[in-house]
C-alpha cells in the first residue's frame, strides 16, 4: 500500500485493525519478528488514514510534507544528497511543536538509553522500536533498498554512512539484515558478495563509528554464521572472517560469540531477494492489473546487460547540418535538456558511423539507470529496421518483441510515459512521419518524447517534414522540434578513445603507437574523426603497418581500413571456430572451408549475403528467417542450418537477436555490395614467374604487380568483360541514394584502374544492348570526379536512365541517340554537347526558366494557393503568371508609377499593391479588374500586407504612418503613428493579431492590432529599414536595411538575438522559409540562403544582372505540388531592376552537396621528368596529380601550396607552402618524407636542382615597405635535399622573389623579383647579372633547355628573351594585351608558349621571335604553363584562373604551326552551363525545362512529336479499357464465352502495340503503357 501511494484508508475497517495486529507482536519473543511487525508499523504509517493525527501534522509542518509525506516517491531513482537532506528535514520540521512530539518522537543521535541503559537486544527493541510514531531510520532503510537494488553500492555506503540516524540500533539492525542478505544472494557477483561480508565486519570491529553495541555485534556474528550455509560460493571467504572474529581477547565480544554458538540460527531468517516493489500489491490484484513492473525490470536488466562494458566517449554536437563545427555542444546535456522541457521530437543527425547508434544505446542505459518504479518514464529502444511497417503501431510491436502481453502494453498506455529511442530511420527506408503516423500525443494515444536519428547523407532539402509534430498547417505553431547534429571527433577525443580502447581490450598496440600513427600515416587523422572509422582503425591498423617500416610508409584509405577489417574478423572467426568442439559434420565442412581458403569463403559469403540483401529487400538490413516458412527462399541459401553456413554466419561480422539477423554495422553491408561489385581478388592476372614478382600497389590491391630486374615497372593485368550478374547491371536499383557505397567505389577507382577501365565498358555495352543500363556505372564515375569531355566524350546511345550525373562535366560530350530519362543534370556542365535525339523525359536540371519583362521588376510575390505569381514593374503595370506554366495570363493596369509592393489575400482572389503614384489599388484576380484605389493625402505607398484572415490590409508610406484598411468596404480602420520617417515595409504576424513596420527612422515597432497600441520599438539597425517578414511561428521578426545587416528580433521581448553579415551592399529583401529554417535576403545582385539557426549561408545565388529588389519563398502547398515536375525542394523568385525575375529551385540537388571553394586559380603546373604525369597547385590549397593521357585527376594532397617542382627522377614532389615551409612528398603515396624550415614568411616559389641534391625557394615578406625592419629578409634559400640544411641565404632584393629557376646544368640560378632578374652563382652565391629592361614587376623567369638563354615577363605586356652569357637581351616578343602570367620554352628550345590575362596564348618562334599561333576567346586565362618531357609528345598543360586544366597538342605540317586541344578538366562551380548544348529533336523536355535550356543558350529545337504519340497511347488505354468492360450485346450465333475470347485476343494485340511504342515519359504498368501523371498534365495543357 505504501508502493502504491493508497491514502486516506477507512480507519475502523481496515488501518487500525492492522495496527493493532502488528502492536501486539511488541510482546514476541524473538526480536526477530519484533523488528518486522515494527518495520511493517513504519510502512502502515506511510498509508495515512481519514482521521489521523498524522495528517493534521502533515498539514501543519511543511518540512514534515518535504521529508516523510513523499517518503515512497523520495526513494525512487534517488538523489542521494537530496535524500538525506530529507532525513535531516524531519528533525527540524518536528522540533519545538509539542503536539507533533506526542505523534512523531526520534532522535538522531541514537536511542541513549539503548546505549547506556545496558538492556539485551530484545529489550532495547521493544524501547526504541515504536509502532505509534514515524521514526526516521525507516525512511533511510527504504533508500537503501532502493540503492541495492539497482545496484548502486557505492551510494549505499555513503546513505549508511553519512544518515543522521546512522547510530540508531534499529537503523544498524536493517543495515545489517540488507548487508547478509546481499552475501547470500547469488544473484550478485562474489566481488559484491563479498564486500557486503566485508562490511558486517567493519561494523562489527569500529566501535568508534558505530558506537559498539552489543546487541548489534549479536546480530552481525549472526548473519555471519548463517552465511556459510547460504553463501556456499564465499563459504571460504565468510569461515576466514569468522575465525579472525573468534579470536578476538575482548571478554565481552567472546561471551558473545559463544551465546551466539548456542542459539538457532533458523529463528534468524535471510531473504535471499530483496522485496520488490514490481510485484503487484493487493490493490492492483483486486484491480486486475497486470504486472508490468516485473516484465519493465527483467527489460531494464537484458538491455543494461546488452551494453556492457563498451568503449564510449561523449560526443559533440551542433545545431544543424549547416552550423559550423566551431560551434558545438555535449550532446549528452542538450538531450537531457530536451526531456526536461516540452518539446516532443529530438531529430539526432550524423554521417554513417558517427556515433548515432552508440550514443542511442548510452542514453537508453543512462535513463535505465534514473529510472523511477510506477513513476518514471520508460525509455525503449526501438530499432526501426527490424520492426515491420513502424510508420503503423510501432510501439506495441516494439513491447510484443520484448514479450510484454497485450494487458501489460495496454495498462503502459493508459498509465504510463515513454521516452522512445528510435534509431536507424534511414536504414529503414522510411518516408513516413513516424510521429504523425502514430498519432503519438493524440489523445487516446502514446504518451511520448521521441529520439530519432538518422544518416545526414539520407535526407533531403525538406526532410523536417518526416520528423516534426503536426500536419503542415500547425507544425510551425508547435515549437515540439529539435535537431542535433554529431559532429567528428576532435584530437582531445580521439585520444581520449585510443586510451579507452587500449584498457578494454588490450591489443597489440600500446596507446603511444597508435598516436604515432595518427601522426605520420597521411590522412590518417581525418578518417579516424570518425567513430567507426576510429573503431576499425584501431582493430586493424597493427597488421597493416609493417614492422619495423616507419609508419609515414603506409597509405590508409576508408576502403583499404574495411578491407583489413573484414580479413582480420574472418581470420579471428576461423581461429574461434578452430578452437571450438564441432560435430562430426560441421568439422568435416570446417576443414573442407579451410582448404578452399577460409577468408576467401568468408568473404564470398558476405558480398553474396550484401547482393541478395539489396536485390531482395532493396537494402533494408535486417532479415528474419524462420525455418518453416522461409525454407526454399533465398533466405535458406544463408541463415539454414547447414553446417557450412552456420560456420560462415558465425564467422562474418553478423548479429542475431531472436530470428533476425543483420550486420554489426550498417556500413558493413553497404562495404559488402561494393566489394560484390569490384573486389580486386576476383581479377585474374596473367602468369608471371613467381621469382620475379611480388606484390605492388596499395594494401587493398591483390591484381597489380612489377617485374624485378627491369628498368620500368610494368603492370600487368587482364581486360574482362562485363559481368551480367554484378549489381552495376542491375535496371531498377540506383545507387544514386546510397553515398556510402559510392564513396567505396569512388576510392576504388582512385587505387584501381582496372575498375574505372570496367566502368567504361559497362557505358559501351549500353550502347548496343537496349537490356544493358549503365546508370550505375556512369553515376560512379561521374561522382569519383571524372570528367566525360575530350578523350571519354564519345556518349552516342548510351542508356543512363536514372543515373545521377549532378555537377559532372560533359562539356562538349556527344550524347546523341542517349536515353538519359530521369537522369539528374543539376549543376551539370554541358556546353557544346550534342544531345540530339537524347530522350530526356523527367530529366531534372534543378532551375526554372526566368521571367523576362520590359520594365525593372520591383516586387513579386507568390498566391498563397501557390496557383498564381505576381510581378509589380516600375511602369505601373502588374503581371500574373500561371505556375502551371509559368505563362501570362494577364496584366493588370492603372498605377501609372512603379508598383513597389503586393500582397494576395489568403484565398487568392484579391491582390493589394502599393504604387510611387501615391495611391494603394485592390485588384479582382479572376476579373483583372481594379475594384477600388485609395488614393488622397498619402506620399509614396510602400510595403503592403494582407491580413491572414483576408479581413483588412495594411499599408505603410511615405507621411510615416501605417494604415489598416476595411478590405470589404475600403473604409480605414486603424492610424498608426509613431515613425518619424517614410514606413517601408509592413507585415502581419501569422496569427494577424501584431503588424511589424520597418522605417527609414531606422526602428522597428510592432503594433497590437485590436488596439493600435505599440508594444515595442527595436533599435539597432544604423541605417534605413527596407524589409520586413515575420517567422511563420510567430516568435521571430527579420529585417534588411542599409547597413548591410539583417536582425533577427524576438517578437515577446523586444530583443535582437541575432545579426547575420555578409552582403555587400544594403539589403533590400528578406523572407522566411516555409520550414522557418532558413531566410532568404537579397542585396545588389546576389541573393544568399541562411540557415536560421547557425548563420551560414546555406547557398548564393548568382547570375542577376541587376540588383535584386524582391524575394519571396513560394508556399508549401507549391512544392508538393511540383514534386511531379522535378525533385522536391523550396522554390525562391528573385526580381530585379533590369526586368528579370528568376526562379530557383534551392537545396534539392540531387542526392548531394558539393562543396564550391571559389579560390580554385591554379598557382603552378609541372610536367614529370617521364611525360606521364603532371601536377598542379592552386589557391585552394591543394596538389593534384593528373593522367596526363586522359586527363584524370590521379591524386590530391592536401597542403597549403603556392608553387611546386618535381625531382629529376619524378618520384619525389617539392612544394612550398603559406607555412613557411618546403615539403617533399612522393607522388604515388603523398607521403611527406622531408620538410624544410627556416623561412619567415610565405615561400612563393621553389625549384630542384637538375642534380636533386639542392631545392632553392623564394620567400615573401607580406609587411612590405610598411617594415622596413625586415626588409633583409627577402630572400633566396637553397637546401640540401637529403639533410635538410640551408646552404646558402641569398638576399638583396627590395621586394618579395616571384620565381627562381635553375639552369640545366644546375650552377645558376634565375630569380625574379620587382622588375629586374638576377643570375646568381649556386656555387659561391655570387651575383652573375642582373637583366634591366622590363618596366614593371616579373613573373617569371625561365631557362632555355639549352641552358644559353633566359625568358622572363610581367605586368609590362612583354616576354623577353636575354643571353645568359652577357646579360644581352635578344628578343622582346610583343602581342599580348595584358600582364604575362607564365611562359614555357619547347622541349627542344625552338618554341615558347606564353600566357596572359588577356585570355589568349601565343605559341612563339624563338629564333626570329614572331607568333606563330594564337589560341583565342578562352573562358578565363592561364596562369601557368609546363610542356611535356616525353619523347616526341610536343604538347603542353596549362591551369587556369577559374581552377580549369587544359592540355594542347602542338602539331607542325610543312613550317605551318596549330595547335589542338587534347582534354580539358573543369572544377565543379554547381552552376548548370547549357550554352550551345544542340537539343535537336530531344523529346520528353517538359515545357519548362525546354524553356529553360533555351533561355541558358542551348540551340535547337526538341522533339514535337510527344503530344501526338501520348495521344496515340491515351487513345489505346480508352480502347483497351472499353474492350475490357463487360460486353452488353453478344455477336448474333456467338456465346458469351466466344465473345470474351475475342475480347481478350483483341486487348492482347492492342497491349503488344502499345509495348512497341516508346515515347519519353511512358512508363510500362502491367503490360501496358499508360503516360504518367506529368504527362497526363502536359496533355490536357496543350
Amino acid at each position: 500500500m505504501a508502493d502504491t501511494k493508497v491514502s486516506g484508508l477507512d480507519r475502523e475497517t481496515l488501518h487500525e485493525p492492522l495496527s493493532l495486529y502488528l502492536d501486539a507482536m511488541k510482546g514476541n519473543s524473538e526480536p526477530y519478528l519484533v523488528y518486522q511487525a515494527a518495520y511493517a508499523c513504519q510502512a502502515l504509517l506511510c498509508v495515512p488514514d481519514d482521521e489521523t493525527p498524522w495528517q493534521a501534522t502533515v498539514r501543519r509542518t511543511s518540512k514534515v510534507i518535504q521529508g516523510v509525506s513523499g517518503l515512497v516517491s523520495a526513494v525512487k531513482g534517488l538523489d542521494l544528497n537530496g535524500f538525506i537532506d530529507g532525513l535531516k528535514n524531519i528533525q527540524q520540521g518536528l522540533s519545538g511543536a509539542s503536539e507533533v512530539v506526542q505523534v512523531v518522537v526520534t532522535t538522531f543521535d541514537g536511542v541513549k538509553s539503548m546505549t547506556s541503559g545496558g538492556q539485551g537486544f530484545l529489550e532495547g527493541v521493544k524501547e526504541g522500536l515504536s509502532f505509534k510514531r514515524k521514526c526516521a531510520w525507516y525512511a533511510a532503510l527504504r533508500g537503501a533498498d532502493e540503492l541495492i537494488r539497482d545496484g548502486e553500492f557505492t551510494s549505499f555506503k555513503k546513505l549508511v554512512c553519512e544518515a543522521p540516524c546512522r547510530q540508531e540500533v534499529a537503523f544498524q539492525w536493517g543495515v545489517c539484515q540488507r548487508l547478509g542478505e546481499v552475501a547470500s544472494n547469488p544473484m550478485w557477483d562474489v566481488r559484491t558478495r563479498r564486500s557486503a561480508a566485508a562490511f558486517l565486519v567493519e561494523m562489527y570491529q569500529n566501535n568508534e563509528e558505530w558506537g559498539g553495541q552489543m546487541s548489534i555485534k549479536e546480530w552481525i556474528l549472526i548473519i555471519l554464521m548463517k552465511l556459510p550455509s547460504s553463501a556456499r560460493t564465499i563459504q571460504q571467504y565468510i569461515e576466514g572472517l569468522i575465525n579472525d572474529l573468534e579470536s578476538s581477547t575482548d571478554g565481552s565480544e567472546r561471551a558473545i560469540f559463544q551465546a551466539c554458538r548456542e542459539k538457532n540460527l533458523n529463528s534468524y531468517p535471510l531473504k535471499v531477494e530483496l522485496p520488490s516493489r514490481a510485484s503487484p500489491s493487493l490493490l492492483d490484484r483486486v484491480q486486475n492489473k497486470p504486472d508490468v513492473e516485473s516484465t519493465l525490470r527483467q527489460l531494464r536488466k537484458q538491455r543494461l546487460k546488452e551494453r556492457g562494458n563498451a568503449v564510449y566517449i561523449q560526443p559533440q554536437a551542433k545545431a544543424g547540418l549547416k552550423a559550423s563545427d566551431d560551434q558545438q555542444f555535449p550532446l549528452m546535456e542538450k538531450v537531457e535538456e530536451f526531456l526536461s522541457g516540452d518539446q516532443k521530437v529530438l531529430l539526432l543527425l550524423g554521417e554513417s558511423g558517427a556515433g548515432k547508434s552508440t550514443f542511442n544505446q548510452q542514453l537508453e542505459c543512462d535513463l535505465w539507470h534514473k529510472y523511477k518504479k510506477t513513476t518514471g518514464r520508460i525509455p525503449l529502444f526501438i530499432n526501426f529496421p527490424a520492426i515491420d511497417k513502424p510508420e503503423q503501431d510501432m510501439i506495441a510491436k516494439q513491447l510484443r518483441k520484448c514479450e510484454f502481453t497485450e494487458p501489460e502494453i495496454r495498462e503502459l498506455k493508459v498509465h504510463r510515459r515513454l521516452i522512445l529511442i528510435c534509431d536507424g530511420y534511414d536504414e529503414s527506408q522510411q518516408t513516413h512521419n513516424l510521429y504523425m503516423s502514430n498519432r503519438l500525443n493524440q489523445p487516446g494515444e502514446w504518451n511520448v518524447q521521441m529520439v530519432i536519428s538518422c544518416r545526414s547523407e539520407y535526407l533531403g532539402a525538406d526532410y523536417r517534414d518526416r520528423f516534426q509534430p503536426g500536419d503542415r498547417n500547425s507544425r510551425y505553431e508547435s515549437g515540439q522540434f529539435q535537431e542535433a547534429v554529431i559532429t567528428p571527433f576532435t584530437p582531445d577525443q580521439v585520444q581520449d578513445y585510443i586510451k579507452q580502447y587500449v584498457q578494454v581490450h588490450q591489443p597489440l598496440w600500446e596507446a603511444k603507437d597508435y598516436e604515432q600513427a595518427l601522426d605520420f600515416i597521411p590522412g590518417l587523422k581525418e578518417l579516424v574523426r570518425n567513430p567507426f572509422l576510429m573503431t576499425l582503425s584501431l582493430e586493424v591498423l597493427p597488421r597493416m603497418v609493417d614492422p619495423g617500416e616507419h609508419p609515414s610508409a603506409t597509405q590508409v584509405t576508408r576502403v583499404a581500413l574495411y578491407d583489413q577489417f573484414i580479413e582480420h574478423w574472418l581470420e579471428r572467426g576461423k581461429k574461434r571456430l578452430s578452437e571450438k568442439e564441432l560435430s562430426p559434420q560441421a568439422k568435416a565442412a570446417f576443414e573442407s572451408l579451410v582448404d578452399e581458403g577460409f577468408t576467401r569463403n568468408g568473404i564470398h559469403f558476405l558480398k553474396r549475403l550484401a547482393v541478395a540483401i539489396y536485390k531482395e529487400q532493396g537494402g533494408q538490413p535486417i532479415v528474419s528467417y524462420s525455418r518453416f516458412k522461409d525454407e526454399g527462399s533465398w533466405k535458406a541459401e544463408y541463415f539454414s542450418r547447414e553446417e557450412e553456413k552456420q560456420l560462415l554466419r558465425e564467422a562474418c561480422p553478423l548479429t542475431r537477436s531472436g530470428n533476425q539477423y543483420r550486420f554489426i554495422h550498417r556500413s558493413l553491408l553497404e562495404y559488402g555490395l561494393a566489394l560484390a561489385i569490384f573486389d580486386p581478388h576476383d581479377w585474374k592476372e596473367k602468369p608471371l614467374p613467381a621469382t620475379v614478382s611480388s606484390r605492388r600497389g596499395s594494401t587493398s590491391s591483390a591484381y597489380s604487380f612489377h617485374i624485378h630486374g627491369s628498368s620500368d615497372e610494368a603492370v600487368v593485368s587482364v581486360e574482362q568483360g562485363p559481368d551480367y550478374n554484378s549489381p552495376l547491371s542491375w535496371r531498377y536499383i540506383y545507387f544514386t541514394n546510397e553515398p556510402s557505397i559510392l564513396q567505396f567505389l569512388c576510392e576504388r577507382i582512385t587505387q584501381e584502374s582496372v575498375f574505372k577501365n570496367q566502368l567504361f565498358v559497362y557505358i559501351e555495352q549500353s550502347k548496343t544492348d537496349k537490356k544493358w543500363p549503365a546508370a550505375n556505372a556512369i553515376t560512379v564515375l561521374v561522382r569519383a570526379g571524372i570528367q566525360f569531355n575530350y578523350i571519354y566524350a564519345d556518349l552516342q546511345g548510351i542508356r543512363i536512365p536514372g543515373a545521377d550525373l549532378s555537377y559532372g562535366a560533359f562539356d562538349s560530350s556527344q550524347l546523341q541517340g542517349a536515353d538519359l530519362r530521369r537522369v539528374n543534370l543539376r549543376g551539370t556542365l554541358l556546353r557544346g554537347a550534342d544531345l540530339s535525339g537524347a530522350q530526356m523525359s523527367g530529366v531534372q536540371f534543378g532551375e526554372l526558366p526566368f521571367l523576362k519583362e520590359d520594365y525593372e521588376v520591383w516586387s513579386c510575390g507568390f498566391s498563397p494557393d501557390s496557383k498564381s505569381f505576381a510581378v509589380g514593374l516600375s511602369n505601373g503595370d502588374i503581371r500574373l503568371y500561371s505556375t502551371s506554366t509559368w505563362e501570362q495570363v494577364r496584366t493588370l493596369s492603372g498605377h501609372t508609377e512603379g508598383v513597389q509592393s503586393i500582397a494576395y489575400s489568403p484565398k487568392a482572389d484579391r491582390l493589394i499593391s502599393g504604387s510611387h503614384d501615391d495611391t494603394a489599388r485592390l485588384w479582382d484576380v479572376d476579373a483583372g479588374t481594379s475594384i477600388y484605389t485609395l488614393s488622397g493625402n498619402d506620399r509614396d505607398i510602400n510595403g503592403v500586407a494582407f491580413s491572414p484572415c483576408g479581413g483588412s490590409f495594411a499599408y505603410g508610406g511615405g507621411d510615416d504612418t501605417v494604415k489598416v484598411w476595411d478590405a470589404g468596404t475600403g473604409e480605414c480602420q486603424l492610424i498608426l503613428t509613431g515613425h518619424e520617417r517614410t514606413v517601408f515595409s509592413v507585415a502581419y504576424s501569422p496569427n494577424g493579431r501584431m503588424i511589424a513596420s520597418g522605417s527609414y527612422d531606422t526602428t522597428l515597432r510592432l503594433w497590437d492590432v485590436p488596439t493600435g497600441l505599440c508594444l515595442h520599438i527595436l533599435s539597432g539597425h544604423t541605417a534605413e529599414i527596407f524589409a520586413v517578414a515575420y517567422s511563420p511561428r510567430e516568435d521571430r521578426v527579420a529585417l534588411g536595411g542599409f547597413d548591410r545587416t539583417i536582425r533577427i528580433w524576438d517578437v515577446e521581448t523586444g530583443a535582437c538575438f541575432r545579426i547575420l553579415t555578409g552582403h555587400t551592399s544594403w539589403v533590400r529583401g528578406v523572407a522566411f522559409s516555409p520550414e522557418d529554417d532558413a531566410i532568404a535576403s537579397a542585396s545588389c545582385n546576389t541573393v544568399r540562403i541562411l540557415d536560421a539557426e547557425t548563420e551560414t549561408c546555406r547557398q548564393a545565388l548568382t547570375g542577376h544582372t541587376g540588383n535584386v529588389i524582391s524575394v519571396v519563398f513560394s508556399p508549401k502547398d507549391f512544392m508538393h505540388r511540383l514534386e511531379s515536375l522535378g525533385p522536391k525542394g523550396n522554390r525562391i523568385a528573385c526580381g530585379d531592376d533590369d526586368g528579370t525575375v528568376r526562379l530557383w529551385d534551392v537545396g534539392s540537388g540531387g542526392t548531394r552537396e558539393i562543396a564550391i571553394d571559389n579560390r580554385r586559380d591554379v598557382s603552378a603546373v609541372k610536367y614529370s621528368p617521364h611525360g606521364h604525369q603532371s601536377a598542379s597547385s592552386s589557391a585552394d590549397g591543394l596538389i593534384r596529380l593528373w593522367d596526363v593521357e586522359k586527363g584524370d585527376c590521379r591524386l590530391i594532397l592536401a597542403r597549403s601550396v603556392r608553387s611546386i617542382a618535381y625531382s629529376p627522377r619524378g618520384d619525389l614532389l617539392a612544394s612550398c607552402s603559406d607555412d613557411f615551409t618546403l615539403r617533399l612528398s612522393d607522388v604515388e603515396t603523398g607521403v611527406c618524407r622531408q620538410t624544410f624550415i627556416g623561412h619567415t614568411e610565405y615561400v612563393s616559389d621553389v625549384a630542384y636542382s637538375p642534380q636533386g641534391d639542392r631545392i632553392a625557394s623564394g620567400e615573401y615578406n607580406g609587411s612590405g615597405s610598411q617594415i622596413a625592419s625586415v626588409s633583409a629578409d627577402r630572400t633566396i634559400r637553397l637546401w640540401d635535399v637529403d639533410s635538410g640544411d640551408c646552404l646558402h641565404h641569398l638576399s638583396g632584393y627590395d621586394s618579395f622573389v616571384a620565381s627562381i629557376a635553375y639552369s640545366p646544368q644546375g650552377d645558376v640560378i634565375a630569380s625574379s623579383s620587382g622588375d629586374i632578374v638576377k643570375l646568381w652563382d649556386v656555387a659561391t652565391g655570387d651575383c652573375l647579372h642582373i637583366l634591366i629592361g622590363h618596366t614593371i614587376y616579373v613573373l617569371f623567369a625561365v631557362y632555355s633547355p639549352q641552358g644559353d638563354q633566359v625568358a622572363s615577363g610581367g605586368g609590362d605586356e612583354f616576354v623577353k628573351i636575354w643571353n645568359v652569357r652577357t646579360g644581352e637581351r635578344l628578343h622582346t616578343l610583343n602581342g599580348h594585351t595584358g600582364s604575362v602570367m607564365s611562359a614555357e620554352y619547347s622541349p627542344q628550345g625552338d618554341h615558347i608558349v606564353s600566357s596572359s590575362q588577356d585570355k589568349t596564348i601565343r605559341l612563339w618562334d624563338v629564333a626570329s621571335g614572331q607568333c606563330q599561333a594564337v589560341i583565342q576567346n578562352l573562358d578565363t586565362y592561364i596562369t601557368s604553363i609546363a610542356w611535356s618531357t616525353a619523347p616526341g609528345a610536343n604538347c603542353f598543360v596549362a591551369g587556369c584562373s577559374d581552377g580549369s586544366m587544359y592540355m594542347w597538342r602542338l602539331i607542325e605540317d610543312g613550317g605551318e604551326c596549330s595547335i589542338q586541344a587534347q582534354w580539358i578538366w573543369r572544377p565543379v562551380k554547381g552552376e548548370l552551363n547549357v550554352t550551345d548544348t544542340l537539343v535537336q529533336d530531344v523529346p520528353g523536355l517538359s515545357r519548362l525545362n525546354e524553356q529553360l535550356l533555351k533561355q541558358r543558350g542551348a540551340v535547337g529545337e526538341p522533339f514535337v512529336r510527344l503530344r501526338e504519340t501520348s495521344k496515340k497511347v491515351i487513345s489505346m488505354v480508352s480502347v483497351v479499357s472499353s474492350l475490357k468492360q463487360p460486353a452488353i450485346e453478344e455477336a448474333p450465333g456467338s456465346s458469351s464465352f466466344d465473345n470474351l475470347v475475342t475480347r481478350q485476343s483483341e486487348i492482347g494485340r492492342l497491349e503488344q502495340e502499345s509495348l512497341q511504342i516508346e515515347p519519353s515519359g511512358i512508363r510500362e504498368v502491367s503490360g501496358i503503357s499508360e503516360p504518367t501523371g506529368r504527362e497526363l498534365a502536359l496533355i490536357s495543357q496543350e
